[in-house]
């Protein structure tokens, strides 16, 4: 390979199959001196396997490798074996700095313990849009003052355990009805208040981000024709110049159809550097890889992207790899972080509209989804068993599951007497079908909160499934727990 590919493969991070580092990616790797990889939850099977994997990886990479994964908390987690953490939201219901704080240096350490040094997480996002298909628990909430102040705590525990931050998605995702990795949104705002909202965390947080990842999303305010990802208006002149941020700026996944659907890898790389990102996340095939690695190549070597700018964001990149070595550490406090964790899951438990606990030992049917698929963010949502278990530790439970709420005819379920729980399991919204046919006793809302304004019910919100969310489920129902965890955006009061 020639100097213009391995200058390229410095500013791009890859994705690959499987739980080795295969002998292909190694070589693109190796040849192109590739210093970023994200890893995802196919990647994963246990601790000594990704310690092993990373390790490679590291070996291939050399000391200034940068290996990222998703470990937001909530439904967004790759590793499912460390300390489950809160989702952004719950954070938000529990209104508490020093807890975030707690949860991002908790979270940190299980990441770096697995040989991680870069976390893409935590999220900026503003949440006011009730139909957000992507974001929803993801934010801290819709407050930009509170949220932001939420999110610092959780950066500054995170980068005190040496796992760099990556804010995102810039300049904002929360007000979006179309998932990115579906389409490409637009944000269709006056700059006024897109800077009153939108903006407001990120240009608050400013330099105390390590990273800052972009948004494939169009805002006509700045820019009518390309995604921020691709936009030199929003990158360079917004973000780099106007407000002064020197970290890292990467993109989000090239592969998204937001970008892969429209532009061509190659290309859509070489307009996101030209845009002022410094590295581009091509997760897409190794053919993919290949592609953009040639392209950026050739924008080198003609002069389009200048041999400065080249430098520049080659310095940026070994600042943030230097100041947060990729290295793996010994863990531990795995057991003091569960109870951190844990502690996080009980703070945020939210009661909507008055719930009433049904008797102990007592009749209860359970209606739930029958499915668990993940939306292709998230991981797959909790189990209908599962939750029949944790209600069959208190009740006599007769569970009913469905497939589809629009489809499923609630008219069939019986009026026996029995108390109905309602458990929402994925992240999918009701439609008029479950809205409008159907009323549990309690809803138990165990992924999107939003869920809890579908259904005309008594809800208990925990912002996540995992197993510490419905530990603190099971305690509210004993009654040893109360929840006062407030949801932390409109409409809920």
């Amino acid at each position: 390979m020639n100097q213009y590919h391995q200058l390229a493969g410095q500013l791009i991070m890859i994705r690959f199959p499987g739980t080795e580092l295969d002998a292909a990616t190694a070589a693109l790797i190796r040849e192109n001196r590739v210093r970023g990889v994200c890893l995802f939850r196919g990647n994963m099977s246990n601790q000594e396997q990704l310690a092993r994997l990373t390790f490679d990886l590291r070996a291939a990479m050399g000391p200034q490798a940068l290996i990222a994964l998703d470990q937001e908390g909530g439904a967004v987690v790759r590793s499912t074996w460390v300390p489950a953490p809160p989702a952004a939201m719950g954070l938000g219901a529990a209104d508490d700095v020093a807890l975030a704080r707690d949860i991002g240096a908790a979270v940190a350490r299980a990441v770096k313990a697995m040989g991680f040094n870069w976390n893409f997480a935590p999220v900026l996002d503003l949440n006011n849009n009730p139909h957000n298909p992507v974001i929803a628990e993801r934010s801290f909430g819709a407050e930009p003052q509170r949220a932001t102040e939420l999110a610092l705590a959780w950066m500054e525990g995170s980068t005190s355990e040496g796992v760099a931050c990556c804010v995102k998605h810039f300049p904002g995702h929360g007000d979006t009805h179309v998932d990115s990795h579906r389409d490409l949104p637009t944000v269709n705002k006056p700059l006024q208040e897109l800077e009153e909202f939108e903006f407001k965390p990120f240009r608050m947080v400013g330099n105390r981000a390590p990273a800052i990842m972009t948004a494939h999303i169009i805002y006509p305010a700045l820019d009518a024709e390309f995604p921020a990802t691709m936009s030199r208006r929003i990158l360079h002149d917004l973000l780099r110049t106007e407000w002064d941020y020197r970290g890292v700026i990467i993109t989000d996944g090239m592969d998204m159809h937001a970008i892969a659907g429209r532009y061509g890898a190659g290309p859509a790389a070489v307009r996101a550097l030209l845009a002022g990102a410094d590295m581009v996340m091509a997760l897409g095939t190794l053919d993919t890889q290949l592609e953009t690695i040639a392209a950026i190549a050739v924008a080198i070597e003609s002069g389009q992207l200048p041999m400065a700018e080249v430098n520049e964001r080659l310095a940026r990149l070994a600042t943030l790899a230097d100041a947060y070595p990729c290295q793996g550490r010994s863990y531990m406090e795995d057991a003091a972080d569960r109870l951190v964790m844990a502690h996080g899951w009980r703070r945020s438990l939210t009661a909507r509209g008055k719930p009433q606990r049904p008797a102990a030992g007592g009749k209860v049917r359970l209606v739930v989804r029958r499915d668990v698929v993940s939306d292709g963010v998230s991981e797959a949502g909790v189990p209908a068993a599962v939750v029949a278990s944790m209600l069959g530790r208190l009740y006599d439970v007769d569970m009913v599951t469905f497939t589809d709420a629009e489809t499923f005819d609630w008219s069939t379920l019986p009026d026996d007497g029995r108390f109905v729980f309602l458990a929402s399991t994925s992240r999918l919204r009701y439609g008029p079908n479950a809205r409008d046919s159907w009323k549990p006793d309690l809803h138990l809302a165990l992924w999107n909160p939003y869920q809890a304004l579908d259904i005309e019910a008594p809800a208990l919100i925990t912002y996540g499934f995992a197993a510490p969310a419905l530990d603190a489920v099971e305690a509210w129902l004993a009654g040893t727990l109360e929840a006062n965890g407030t949801v932390p955006v409109p409409g809920f009061a």
